[in-house]
């Protein structure tokens, strides 16, 4: 919190990330000698202090105006990180052969962002680590673009902005998120008529139709985590092959 860095830094914000770090490192050990090793190999490196400009000035920040709506199952709106709030803005920094760097950021004021819930649970948020994550897919997207998830079409709205981007095909297997999606999002986009939304599943999909989309570019984002993610990512993997001049991304 606020607080807590606060008063350990007693105000000194060119401190906050070292204090961060320090206050992290007394949480997870009471060894003295652990502490300070968590704070010289991983917490160090790992934390960092945004700049909350970077993610409020992104494009689908600035153009589109997601609504506090909800219908059915599927739920539209916001969530906020507090100032000081911890929370993993990117993958996994890999240092050497054995040290993996969680990258832990925060911003010093509050930072609210979209989110879309299905069933209550949180499906699909445009906070930082999601656009960190998809930056290099979008960069690498051109032609054709087939998409396997919907969720409130962040990388949908972001592709049809490149100029090197013809069409963008969403598979979507959740009426109700389309219906949404729709009615209150799409109708936003400045390229909705690259937008192409195709209710079904993204496996039937991919075994039937996928070949026969001449399709440049494949993203795929049906998952919440590592928790449901690698079966789904190695299923999904075994039909690279019906569409051999596709770049597959995950």
């Amino acid at each position: 919190t606020n607080e807590i860095i606060s008063n350990i830094t007693d105000g000194e914000k060119s401190r906050d990330e070292r204090s961060f770090a320090s206050f992290l490192a007394n949480v997870f050990s009471e060894n003295e000698d652990e502490i300070r090793w968590l704070e010289r190999e991983y917490l160090l490196r790992a934390v960092k202090k945004l700049d909350p400009s970077k993610y409020s000035q992104n494009p689908y920040f600035l153009n589109i105006k997601v609504p506090s709506i909800k219908e059915n199952n599927w739920e539209f709106g916001y969530q906020s990180y507090e100032p000081y709030e911890g929370f993993i803005y990117r993958d996994l920094e890999c240092v050497g052969d054995y040290l993996e760097i969680p990258q832990i950021g925060f911003f010093e004021e509050k930072f609210t962002f979209p989110t879309v819930y299905e069933n209550g649970q949180e499906w699909m948020a445009i906070k930082p680590n999601e656009i960190e994550t998809m930056a290099e897919p979008i960069e690498k997207a051109r032609g054709s673009v087939l998409v396997y998830g919907l969720g409130i079409g962040y990388f949908a709205y972001m592709v049809s902005q490149k100029d090197s981007v013809s069409s963008v095909t969403v598979v979507e297997r959740d009426e109700n998120v389309i219906a949404l999606f729709k009615k209150h999002i799409l109708p936003q986009f400045q390229n909705k008529h690259k937008i192409k939304v195709i209710k079904g599943d993204a496996f039937e999909y991919a075994k039937k139709e996928m070949k026969n989309g001449g399709f440049n570019y494949v993203f795929c984002d049906l998952w919440h985590d590592v928790s449901d993610g690698v079966d789904l990512y190695v299923k999904m993997k075994k039909y690279e092959a019906l569409c051999p001049n596709c770049v597959f991304e995950y």
